[in-house]
């Protein structure tokens, strides 16, 4: 496991690397901040993996075709990783994460859910893919955690990877309460729970 100053030193090392070079391209980043962040073109970075010569596994970072043109230039916190109960070294997303109630509950938090809009833009494009209204089925995780898993297993055809999740038509604030809130990922907000 990558200590906390190891990771810290690598994100300098990142941050300082795009001020050099200019723009942030998804295959100049190292593995350890690639998955949950977002190049200077807007693309999602995704980490990928493969076998080398030698038939060991390695990995890559690569750009999706997923534009977020709001959140360009975006290396994810390591507080909203842990907040959000995501991992750095994931392979591809998929809203298959969403069927599992304790990342729900974390993706659902609010230290996750208002502070940050990255991880919960990916994940509410991932469930809108489903036909799910990500507020909708965080008002239920807090309510009644069983029946929003049945609600999400129910509603799904099938699962839909990153690269077919649509990026968001624009991003406003919203409130918990409007069940006919606008179809994109809302932006923070400070919400009491």
């Amino acid at each position: 496991m990558v200590s906390s100053n190891k990771l810290s030193m690598v994100l300098l090392l990142s941050i300082f690397l795009q001020e050099i070079m200019g723009e942030m391209t998804c295959e100049n980043l190292p593995v350890d901040v690639c998955a949950f962040s977002v190049a200077s073109s807007g693309k999602r970075c995704l980490l990928e993996n493969f076998k080398n010569g030698d038939g060991q596994m390695e990995f890559q970072c690569s750009s999706s075709e997923v534009v977020v043109p709001m959140m360009a230039d975006h290396i994810e916190s390591q507080s909203c990783i842990a907040a959000c109960g995501v991992d750095r070294k994931t392979v591809g997303i998929s809203s298959d994460a969403l069927l599992e109630p304790q990342f729900t509950s974390m993706l659902c938090s609010k230290d996750c859910f208002f502070y940050c809009p990255n991880i919960v833009d990916l994940y509410f494009n991932l469930a809108a893919g489903e036909g799910v209204f990500l507020p909708d089925l965080c008002e239920k995780q807090r309510t009644n955690p069983h029946r929003a898993m049945l609600e999400l297993s129910s509603s799904s055809a099938g699962q839909v990877a990153i690269e077919s999740a649509p990026g968001p038509a624009s991003v406003s604030a919203f409130d918990l309460s409007i069940a006919s809130a606008p179809a994109f990922a809302p932006a923070p907000a400070r919400h009491s729970f």
